[in-house]
């Protein structure tokens, strides 16, 4: 997979710095995950296909001040999103502290003045409203949206990133969209 190519290839819009920023990113996450394990995607390709994946929800997303990922792991997609959306304060729950450590390192090293990087758990986050939560592969639609509860309002925007079972996760009381992609459903919820 070309990155560049195939993000150009989908007109998502960019900053000049995208791809420096997950150049450096990509470099340290190798050097690092060597040591700590923080991600299974151990080669270039499944990388490349995390960060595209992580990204492709610019593309549909609405624009927003703020932006909460529960459970940020190695960076997907909340680091991601940050490169993407430097407008954006994105503030990354991670409770592990290799994990942490690695996020606050990147946002130091590439000087995100747009990251927030909270260790701990989510539920031991004071209250605050965000108008975007994110979440990838931490647990299931319900068990997200009571995680979430104390993080949004009537305003805000849910994106769980999700594979096909997620139809199995959602009713129609909800509102929602999912949005699909070769590898993945991205489930909006909050939609309009």
């Amino acid at each position: 997979m070309n990155l560049k190519a195939t993000l150009d290839n989908d007109d998502i819009k960019l900053p000049d710095n995208f791809f420096y920023n997950v150049q450096k990113y990509k470099e340290h996450l190798f050097k690092w995950n060597k040591i700590h394990n923080l991600t299974g995607a151990k080669d270039e390709k499944s990388i490349d296909e995390f960060i595209y994946d992580a990204v492709f929800p610019v593309s549909f997303l609405p624009k927003a001040d703020t932006l909460l990922d529960i459970g940020t792991g190695a960076g997907f997609p909340g680091m991601i999103l940050a490169f993407a959306l430097p407008d954006t304060k994105v503030t990354l729950v991670e409770p592990l502290t290799k994990r942490a450590s690695f996020l606050q390192f990147i946002k130091a090293d590439l000087g995100l003045d747009n990251v927030r990087v909270v260790k701990k758990r989510v539920e031991d986050m004071e209250s605050e409203i965000f108008d975007i939560v994110t979440s990838r592969a931490v647990t299931d639609t319900k068990m997200l949206l009571t995680l979430s509860k104390n993080f949004r309002d009537e305003n805000s925007k849910l994106l769980f990133y999700k594979g096909e079972r997620v139809y199995d996760e959602v009713d129609e009381s909800m509102k929602h969209k999912i949005i699909k992609t070769k590898n993945r459903h991205y489930l909006l919820i909050g939609e309009d």
